[in-house]
């Protein structure tokens, strides 16, 4: 496998932990993440390295780093210790998401592109913070054990690109496995805003992380977001019920990073 380019190391990545490093007493955002969906796809650390912020290269396992889409309904988005917005910080989500890992050893996720489903978060999101949402018709549909997740892009771009997933929920995991928590177990993102980097730290509570069986999985978001089109069937699909998020305030400190997602 081609070798990865890596950034001047000052400490080694930060173990894998499934419980946050750090409690965010003070949070400068709060918001819950309910109703995921996790499918990930196996990738070469050099097809994604260029599409990183500067100063991070792709956090690998066992010599591989993973493509994610992950599909949710972010709920109650909040700043400060304000009570979270029902309306407008309420709405579904679905990301393109990639793994990184900085000189600092902080390991992070890098998002590519995040759908959502209202207007002004998306505006606010991508004049205020530089982050590439884009506003799309979005619906999540659970039927008993079954949760479907449909997305249309409405604007900007690339217009019509869409995604319809379904899975059937399994039975909860008990010990994830090491993949398991290289995919789920994040504690930060890594953003550039006008060509700087930025790390954005969260906390929450342990995954609870369920089996699942994808049943539909009709995507170009992945090619959208610059991406080859995923080969094949996922390596890992999981489902979550969800938990409370809380953020810190950027690790460079005075300058925004935007408005985090799983």
């Amino acid at each position: 496998m081609p070798s990865t380019p890596q950034p001047q190391a000052l400490v080694p990545p930060h173990p894998i932990t499934p419980d946050a490093p750090d409690a965010i007493a003070r949070p400068f955002l709060t918001q819950s993440w309910l109703d995921l969906t996790f499918l990930h796809w196996a990738a070469d650390p050099a097809d994604v390295a260029g599409l990183l912020p500067p100063g991070t290269v792709p956090d690998t396992l066992d010599g591989l780093t993973y493509v994610g889409l992950v599909a949710f309904r972010m709920h109650r988005v909040g700043w400060f210790r304000l009570p979270g917005v029902p309306y407008l910080g309420s709405f579904p989500e679905t990301n393109v998401r990639l793994y990184s890992v900085d000189a600092h050893g902080r390991r992070g996720v890098v998002f590519r592109s995040l759908d959502a489903s209202r207007l002004l978060p998306v505006a606010v999101a991508r004049i205020g913070f530089r982050m590439p949402y884009v506003w799309s018709r979005m619906a999540i549909d659970a039927d008993a054990d079954t949760v479907t997740y449909t997305s249309r892009r409405r604007w900007p771009g690339p217009r019509g690109a869409r995604s319809r997933l379904t899975v059937r929920v399994g039975e909860q995991i008990g010990e994830p496995t090491a993949l398991e928590h290289f995919l789920t177990a994040r504690w930060g993102m890594h953003s550039a805003f006008f060509g700087r980097s930025m790390y954005l730290p969260n906390a929450h509570p342990r995954w609870p992380l369920h089996r699942a069986e994808l049943l539909e999985c009709q995507e170009d978001l992945v090619a959208a977001a610059g991406l080859p089109d995923p080969a094949g069937e996922p390596v890992s699909v999981l489902y979550s019920p969800g938990v409370p998020a809380r953020f810190d305030r950027p690790a460079r400190p005075h300058r925004p990073a935007g408005i985090p997602t799983p």
